[in-house]
């Protein structure tokens, strides 16, 4: 019988303020998330500040409740994971402060988790055959990458955006076309009305990057295309923009995924990030894979977006692999993959 390494996570590097406790780096044992969605679409969008102001409220109570739903207390937890980039930089400073202070107080090892490193590691937590090495496409608010996962805690990136990360392309496309934000759901949700095929709007190619991502280009297609109609003083079909822009989106991430597949020979496929929950993105990745008679592995949606046990199953393979952070440890908002 393997000992059980217990791993309290924290995760706060954007608007989600979460705890989690994972055993062995697959077993969740809980998973509590308090979402600061509701404050932050008063304003169209996370507020820095805001988010900061409200992971300190937060914090605590969270890592009460994640202790408490997994029938632990700190005298049980083997080491501490906390997420320490990228993101917003006063968000993260309030977890890594408190996973510091946790560490320092009890004596318990202290590892720090890169955020996309956890989004690729949601995928071991309901897949137990999942190992490397296997790629994965990360779509998320702020990152957009395809990683080949050579090894735990080794990773190779092949593409990334230029620009706009996909996300960041569906909160302004859903702003707009007047949705309003969080923009993924909502144009996800108004494309099932929609003609994918309305508006032909550009798929981008990244001319010295065969793997790299620029969605930039097609938001600004979507608003020309909007003013257009304006200025024309025709109709605007809010479904069949939302539809056609998603389903702009959704061919270069498969044809990317695709091309990578092929290159480098591999028979599993990953999907990782807050865009992956996307229903749409999901099946044409799940059809793509299926005709490539490759395995294709996605977390559900809950895993998908930030949340604390995916930090929880990274940090296990970090542990074990001897990665130790000290009391020296700062957050870095703009942390690149493999740093």
């Amino acid at each position: 019988m393997e000992k059980e390494i217990k791993i309290l996570a924290i995760e706060s590097s954007c608007d989600e303020t979460a705890a989690a406790v994972v055993v062995n780096g697959r077993d969740m044992r809980s998973n509590v998330i308090s979402s600061q969605i509701d404050l932050h679409t008063l304003y169209g969008g996370v507020v820095p500040e805001i988010a900061s102001r409200k992971h300190i409220e937060k914090i605590n109570q969270v890592i009460e409740q994640a202790l408490s739903d997994a029938g632990v207390t700190l005298d049980d937890i083997d080491a501490i994971g906390v997420t320490y980039g990228p993101g917003l930089v006063g968000a993260l400073l309030v977890g890594v402060a408190e996973a510091k202070a946790i560490s320092f107080a009890k004596g318990i090892p202290l590892v720090g988790v890169h955020h996309i490193e956890g989004h690729i590691s949601a995928n071991y937590i309901e897949n137990p055959d999942l190992e490397p090495p296997f790629l994965c496409l990360v779509v998320s608010g702020g990152h957009t990458h395809l990683v080949k996962v050579a090894d735990y805690g080794e990773y190779v990136i092949l593409g990334r955006t230029r620009d706009d990360a996909a996300g960041e392309a569906f909160d302004k496309v859903a702003r707009a076309i007047g949705l309003g934000y969080p923009g993924g759901p909502k144009i996800e949700k108004v494309s099932h009305e929609g003609n994918p095929d309305a508006v032909a709007f550009p798929r981008a190619k990244v001319a010295d990057g065969v793997y790299d991502f620029s969605f930039s280009g097609l938001k600004s297609a979507v608003l020309n295309y909007l003013n257009g109609c304006k200025m024309k003083g025709e109709q605007i079909v809010q479904a069949d923009v939302a539809a056609s822009f998603q389903k702009s989106v959704t061919d270069v991430l498969v044809e990317h995924a695709a091309n990578a597949i092929e290159q480098y020979h591999m028979d599993k496929f990953a999907i990782a990030g807050g865009v992956a929950s996307n229903g749409t993105i999901r099946q044409a990745m799940a059809l793509m894979c299926e005709e490539k008679g490759v395995k294709f592995y996605h977390p559900s949606p809950i895993l998908c977006t930030d949340n604390a046990a995916m930090i929880g199953a990274a940090a296990y393979y970090d542990f074990i692999a001897g990665k130790r952070a000290g009391m020296d440890l700062n957050a870095v908002p703009n942390l690149k993959l493999g740093e």
